[in-house]
């Protein structure tokens, strides 16, 4: 059940982002899920580095981090096209 919820939680976190950089008519559920998930992972690397520490867990300030994260996610993925 636990893994369910870490996909609800990243597609959420995933959604968030793609609104907040307007992109969400152009990405599907899975993508939500991916950059959501992917998004959490970098967010934390970004904090951590700067030696800032996150939460584990499900909370307010770790969904945050990944739509952070997942907002940066998006934004590289413009770069790269």
């Amino acid at each position: 059940m636990n893994f369910i919820a870490w996909l609800i939680f990243g597609a959420l976190a995933g959604w968030v982002a793609s609104i907040i950089t307007g992109k969400n008519r152009k990405m599907g559920a899975l993508a939500n899920i991916v950059i959501g998930i992917f998004g959490a992972f970098i967010g934390a690397g970004i904090l951590n580095t700067l030696g800032i520490t996150v939460p584990q867990g499900f909370s307010l300030m770790g969904f945050l981090v990944a739509v952070g994260g997942a907002v940066a996610l998006i934004f590289a993925t413009r770069l790269v096209r």
